[in-house]
């Protein structure tokens, strides 16, 4: 077969799972269409084995396709990983703030510990005194390289540890007060849309300095909760504005929560995806998703979680906690 008559069978609607059998006698399983990539000009293709997210087989090396045999319907094994770095530009040091006799960090682990759906929690560290942290809580720890790029890359990082995890979470570290019901719903948004790649969550905007803050990161979907678009600026743009827009039911804008859920598969490709011009402009790396032609699913929540930032977050974060 060329590499034009495989990429067809693989996004044929509905996919059927394939088998792709090797010249050299191995078989690789193809459970989703991410696992099948066009080289630029399409004059090839490459296969990731999802076994091994790091080998490559061009297509020539296929011998023969099959239709995969059924799969019994299972909930794919998630995990959550925190990405946590000692330095902090705002707030330095911020996740071993110790305040409420907890760290910040042992905060946000023991919250997103209360998600139901994934099989564990931990924390990727960049630096020795992270992952002591961690240790003396009880905590699952993965040191990862201090040099890595983003929060993003050492997720990934540790993701290429776990291949038995098919879904992974990206918890911040300084989201102390996330819910687990939160992180379930991301969860579930790919457990029932097996097609989509990633998932993350959303909250309506009901004050206009939200709406105009840049800090804030808006977002726009579709009917089937399908973002559409990612922006720094208020989206999408009221023509002629009326302050009664903000109390609307449905509501009209959205927040983005920076919670995410990948497939690993997809997690492990992501820094691979060229970075989009709408991307470099907005500083927005969910944006290289939706330009490649990725869906990301959106979970709308009611309220939107607080992160620590500054001085100001953590002092009334303490406050909170200690009336509680």
């Amino acid at each position: 077969m060329n590499a034009s008559e495989i990429i067809e069978l693989v996004t044929r609607v509905p996919f059927t799972p394939l088998m792709l059998h090797l010249s050299d006698g191995t078989a690789i399983p193809v459970q989703h269409p991410s696992q099948i990539a066009a080289r630029p000009g399409g004059a090839a293709c490459v296969v990731y084995d999802g076994d091994d997210p790091r080998r490559l087989v061009n297509y020539r090396e296929i011998a023969r396709v099959a239709t995969a045999p059924p799969v019994e319907a299972s909930v794919p094994p998630s995990q959550i990983v925190i990405p946590a770095r000692l330095a902090s530009t705002r707030l330095p040091r911020k996740l071993l703030l110790r305040e409420t006799g907890k760290t910040l960090l042992q905060h946000t682990y023991e919250s997103a510990s209360r998600a139901a759906k994934p099989q564990g929690v931990c924390v990727a560290a960049d630096h020795a005194e992270i992952a002591d942290e961690v240790s003396r809580f009880g905590g699952r720890v993965f040191m990862t390289d201090p040099a890595a790029a983003s929060g993003t890359d050492r997720v990934a990082e540790v993701a290429r540890q776990m291949p038995e995890a098919q879904i992974i979470v990206n918890v911040q570290g300084d989201e102390p007060e996330i819910s687990g019901a939160a992180i379930d719903l991301a969860i579930g948004l790919l457990e029932d849309c097996p097609d989509a790649l990633m998932a993350t969550l959303a909250a309506p905007i009901r004050s206009r300095e939200t709406l105009e803050d840049p800090a804030c990161v808006k977002v726009v979907f579709d009917d089937h909760r399908r973002a559409l678009y990612f922006s720094r600026s208020p989206i999408p743009y009221v023509r002629q504005w009326d302050d009664g827009l903000l109390a609307d039911d449905p509501p009209h804008f959205h927040q983005h929560i920076g919670l995410y859920a990948y497939r690993r598969d997809f997690l492990l490709r992501l820094a691979d995806l060229p970075r989009s011009d709408p991307e470099k402009l907005e500083s927005l790396e969910q944006l290289r998703v939706l330009a490649a032609g990725q869906t990301i699913l959106i979970g709308v929540i009611d309220e939107p979680t607080i992160g620590i930032d500054t001085e100001k977050d953590y002092r009334a974060f303490v406050r909170r906690t200690l009336n509680c």
